[in-house]
């Protein structure tokens, strides 16, 4: 009998989560999903046809959190975990000067700190399921280059970003692949927030005011089925994203520029 191998997803709730889990469920895989919403984690558990789901609703902050819900999807999924997506993150958006403390802690603790507690906390599951076992971690475009009014939120997808380079050589000989998943703008329920508390637009309408696209949640989770399965460490979704990298590895001074002229309009715009 075929060993049915199992992903367990941060952020399982909505958006980029939920796409994964039903791609990874779509193929047989058990699925686990964390979030802090137990409402949305049932509704993704109820999208899933063949039953084979656990949730377990913590914080991704609290490193022994981590540690309870990993042995509880291990228990749940046959004793292994081969992939933990790290995935859970929070936008924030708008002039440093202008943010305050709560939003800037709250941003460095979800995104970062979360991302290397859950690394930390997959390493012995994810090297007893080797070779082929994997952590994908959720960056951003946004680790590609920095822009206005993206200071905390880029700087804690760069630090996925490098995170992931660093595990990608301290793991590879235990057998676990290390990957990164970098979109750029993912239609899903966190568009419909306010960039930060000072704001009264929605992060999507901002992004609709900027003329920029987005990417639908299903692309970014066929890039995790491939990025899991395939060689590439760091893989860019969405069209604004790999338009971003080519300019930053070619056309960098044209890229600052660029960057200079965006924060001008904004502030032209009140932002």
């Amino acid at each position: 009998m075929a060993v049915r191998r199992a992903i367990f997803i941060t952020g399982g709730g909505s958006g980029i989560g939920r796409a994964i889990a039903l791609r990874f469920a779509a193929q047989g895989w058990f699925v686990g999903l964390g979030d802090i919403d137990a409402a949305g984690m049932a509704e993704t558990q109820r999208l899933i046809a063949n039953g084979f789901t656990y949730a377990h609703a913590f914080d991704v902050r609290d490193r022994a959190a981590w540690d309870l819900a990993l042995k509880g999807f291990a228990t749940a999924a046959g004793g292994r975990i081969d992939v933990l997506a790290n995935n859970a993150g929070v936008p924030l958006a708008g002039p440093l000067a202008a943010l305050t403390t709560a939003e800037i802690e709250r941003t460095l603790d979800i995104n970062l700190k979360g991302a290397i507690f859950g690394a930390q906390a997959a390493y012995p599951w994810l090297k007893a399921s080797a070779p082929g076992s994997c952590l994908l971690n959720t960056a951003s475009a946004a680790a590609l280059y920095g822009f206005a009014n993206q200071s905390i939120y880029g700087a804690t997808k760069a630090g996925v970003r490098s995170l992931t380079e660093t595990l990608d050589a301290e793991w590879g000989r235990d057998g676990i692949k290390v990957r990164s998943l970098m979109p750029s703008f993912i239609d899903t329920p966190l568009l419909e927030h306010a960039p930060n508390e000072a704001s009264n637009l929605s992060i999507r309408q901002v992004v609709v005011d900027a003329g920029l696209e987005f990417t639908p949640v299903e692309t970014v989770a066929q890039s995790a089925w491939d990025a899991v399965h395939g060689a590439r460490m760091h893989n860019v979704v969405g069209e604004t994203a790999k338009k971003l990298r080519f300019a930053a590895r070619w056309m960098p001074s044209k890229l600052r520029e660029r960057a200079r002229k965006l924060d001008e309009a904004n502030q032209r715009a009140g932002g």
